[in-house]
């Protein structure tokens, strides 16, 4: 059943607009503002029942992202090089065909991204994460063998050092 707006018009007769969804008002009476709130009221309430898990790693999801976004790019291409024209006719006149302006903001969109990903450095600072990750390791081990006699201390070390560039190599 339809619900009408309990809105006024200015001569003070009801409203008989229909009622908006989640409200008591039709899309004029509720106006922009209140319309605004109530739209980032329903995003809200979306992301929370997305229940998305904080990025732990954001130079790693960046990367992650330029490499879709360059996927959807390259699926476009793909569509764009399959079409016979660029138009299409209509009874209005011409229209660009849907797949271009999907590449073009596909185009658009990976080379936003892969320019944050350069200017960033983010290949750089993931090396250098990872060497202060091996730096740490390599001090953990030479902490591990120290009661070892120097003789022992000298091969552990080295046996546990090859064992890591093997597993490292493997990966």
């Amino acid at each position: 059943m339809r619900r009408n707006c309990a809105g006024r018009k200015k001569n003070g007769e009801p409203c008989e607009g229909p009622a908006v969804n989640g409200s008591d008002k039709c899309r004029m009476h509720l106006g922009r503002k209140t319309a605004g709130v109530k739209l980032a009221y329903q995003a809200e309430q979306a992301l929370a029942r997305l229940d998305a898990p904080p990025v732990e790693n954001a130079l790693e999801e960046l990367k992650a992202l330029g490499g879709e976004a360059k996927a959807w790019k390259d699926a476009m291409a793909e569509r764009v090089n399959e079409l016979t024209s660029i138009r299409y006719s209509t009874d209005g006149g011409e229209q660009l065909r849907a797949e271009i302006a999907l590449f073009e903001r596909a185009m658009d969109r990976c080379e936003k991204i892969l320019t944050s990903i350069a200017r960033l450095n983010i290949d750089e600072r993931l090396a250098a994460i990872e060497e202060a990750k091996v730096a740490a390791l390599i001090a953990l081990i030479d902490y591990a063998v120290e009661p070892l006699p120097e003789a022992e201390r000298a091969v552990a070390s080295s046996r546990i050092r090859a064992k890591l560039v093997e597993i490292s190599g493997a990966a």
